[in-house]
């Protein structure tokens, strides 16, 4: 894995978070405009539940999955702070936050640094060869 397929793993983990949330927003809508529907015909008692039972437990699952994905990338960002924190410029340091744990655009970062995009585009590279040469440390201890 490269340094930045290392550091890229929690921006995928908090799509797939946010992407979760949409589901159980849209399951709670489900769950709550299903309606009642009376008739004179007899149901068939092999049917399965309501939507509304459906709904609640597909929620719950998801709701479930969310939670383990939610402790996974707190784990994560904490094993990348560390890894970003064991490189030893301290403005490399920063460049690497707020792209890989804070998530920032490439554009808002050089505005935030005072640098120009190019400059910002080369402290990259250098700073993904700094974690590079982390990680392989790591793989050796």
């Amino acid at each position: 894995m490269t340094a930045k397929e290392y550091l890229s793993q929690a921006r995928t983990l908090d799509m797939r978070i946010k992407s979760k949330l949409q589901q159980i927003e849209s399951l709670n809508e489900l769950a709550t405009s299903c309606t009642v529907v009376y008739s004179d015909m007899p149901r068939n008692p092999n049917r399965g539940g309501s939507k509304v039972e459906r709904a609640v437990l597909k929620i719950i699952e998801v709701e479930e999955s969310l939670k383990h994905d939610v402790e996974d990338l707190v784990e994560l960002k904490k094993e990348i702070m560390a890894t970003i924190q064991a490189v030893s410029d301290v403005e490399l340091q920063t460049l690497l936050e707020k792209r890989y744990l804070c998530f920032l655009s490439w554009e808002k970062i050089a505005v935030e640094m005072h640098y120009s995009i190019q400059h910002i585009y080369r402290m990259h590279d250098t700073a993904l060869s700094c974690v590079a040469a982390i990680m392989r440390v790591n793989e050796r201890d």
